[in-house]
C-alpha cells in the first residue's frame, strides 16, 4: 500500500523573480505520464525549463529530468521527495520562467523542492493497493440489486455490457473481491461465475 494524489493540482512560487509552476498528476503508466508531459510542454512552450519526476508502481519505474537545468538540481531532488514521502503513481512537473537572477545549484534545489512540497500540501492524498479487476454475468432483473450490493461492499462497477445477459466488470481490493466469490450476496443472487481479468491498483476506501 502507498499514497498517491487523487486529482491534479497546481501551485506557484517565486524565487528571486523566477516563477516556478508546479503541476502534479495521478498516473498509472509511462504512456499516461509522457502524454501529460507532451501537453504541458506545449502549454508552457515559452518557458525555459519543464523539469519533471515520476514514479509508477507497475514495473517499478522512476524517471526524472532537469530539462536543461544544472545536473541534479531539479528532477532528482523532486524524485527524492516522492521517495521520502512514499508517494507513487505520481507525475510532478515544475515549469520555470527565468527571472534574470541566477539562483545557483543550491538555490535551484531548494526552489524546485519547495515548489513540489507546496503542490503536495495543496493535494488530496489517498492510499492505493493492489486489487483485482473481475467480471461476471448477471440477469437484467438483478442489476439494481447488484449495483446496491457492490456499492455496499466498497466494490466499483466499471463497465456494463448488455447482451443476452449483462456482463458486469468490477474492481476492488483483493480481500473484498475474494469475499464475493461464490457468495450469496442477496436472497436470490449468488456470484459463482466470477472471472479474473487482471490485477489492478485500486483506491483504498475506509
Amino acid at each position: 500500500m502507498f499514497e498517491t494524489v487523487l486529482n491534479p493540482a497546481s501551485a506557484e512560487i517565486v524565487e528571486k523573480k523566477s516563477k516556478f509552476i508546479a503541476n502534479i498528476y495521478h498516473v498509472e503508466s509511462v504512456d499516461e505520464a509522457e502524454e501529460i508531459l507532451r501537453q504541458l510542454r506545449k502549454k508552457y512552450h515559452d518557458a525555459r525549463h519543464n523539469c519533471y519526476a515520476y514514479k509508477i508502481v507497475k514495473d517499478d519505474i522512476s524517471r526524472a529530468s532537469d530539462d536543461g537545468e544544472p545536473s541534479g538540481t531539479a528532477g532528482v531532488p523532486m524524485l527524492n521527495i516522492l521517495n521520502g514521502r512514499e508517494l507513487s503513481n505520481i507525475l510532478i512537473v515544475v515549469t520555470r520562467y527565468f527571472g534574470g537572477i541566477l539562483l545557483g545549484t543550491g538555490g535551484l534545489v531548494r526552489a524546485y523542492s519547495k515548489a513540489l512540497n507546496t503542490v503536495i500540501e495543496k493535494s488530496e492524498l489517498v492510499k492505493q493497493e493492489l486489487g483485482l479487476e473481475m467480471k461476471f454475468y448477471a440477469e437484467y432483473k438483478d442489476l439494481e440489486e447488484i449495483r446496491y450490493q457492490m456499492k455496499n461492499r466498497g466494490i466499483e462497477i466499471t463497465n456494463l455490457i448488455y447482451d443476452e445477459k449483462i456482463e458486469v466488470t468490477v474492481v476492488g481490493s483483493k480481500e473484498k473481491i475474494e469475499k464475493i466469490k461464490g457468495e450469496k450476496i442477496s436472497d436470490r443472487i449468488v456470484l459463482d461465475n466470477i472471472i479474473q481479468i487482471q490485477e489492478k491498483y485500486v483506491f483504498v476506501v475506509d
